[in-house]
């Protein structure tokens, strides 16, 4: 079967930054699920693996507009520290990636400085202004059950859990 509208994708990849830098992995026991065709993942990923299957190992090279966008300067922010997404037990600290809870969902942030009752962010995501590059290996392509094409995205292994 091949990756198309409405199919179920199953992928392990690293992402990389133009210099071959390795920012991040999914773990071989733990892969990416998503919904194709559902604006899930980068319009630019997904159009790549459109037409793909399973088996097949590729690499996708993004420009940072692509990606996350273009870096824009003095894109910060004073935000409440009750409006962070509640994540693991960790203390704030300059540097820090959270996610800010807004009406478009949770968005990526960094941390700029960190008071009582607020934290300065920074609001462009981590990777803004970055070239990626990803190595994907699909696992796995299958027809997505009506009740994920009414969600929207995949349930279970590495989609959404309900």
């Amino acid at each position: 079967m091949k990756v198309a509208q409405d199919s179920v994708v199953t992928f392990n990849y690293i992402l990389s930054n133009s210099a071959g830098e390795e920012l991040e992995r999914s773990e071989h026991n733990d892969p990416t699920a998503y919904l194709h065709g559902h604006f899930n993942i980068m319009f630019g990923l997904e159009s790549a693996l459109e037409g793909k299957s399973v088996g097949d190992s590729f690499v996708v090279n993004l420009r940072a507009a692509e990606a996350y966008g273009k870096r824009v300067e003095n894109s910060s922010q004073r935000v409440p520290i009750k409006h962070l997404a509640k994540t693991k037990k960790t203390k704030l600290k300059v540097g820090s990636i959270v996610k800010i809870n807004t009406e478009d969902g949770a968005k990526d942030a960094t941390v700029l400085k960190v008071g009582k009752f607020n934290v300065d962010v920074d609001t462009n995501h981590p990777l803004a202004g970055v070239d990626l590059q990803f190595s994907i290996d699909i696992l796995d392509v299958r027809d997505g059950t009506a009740e994920e094409i009414s969600h929207g995205h995949a349930h279970g292994l590495g989609g959404h859990q309900h």
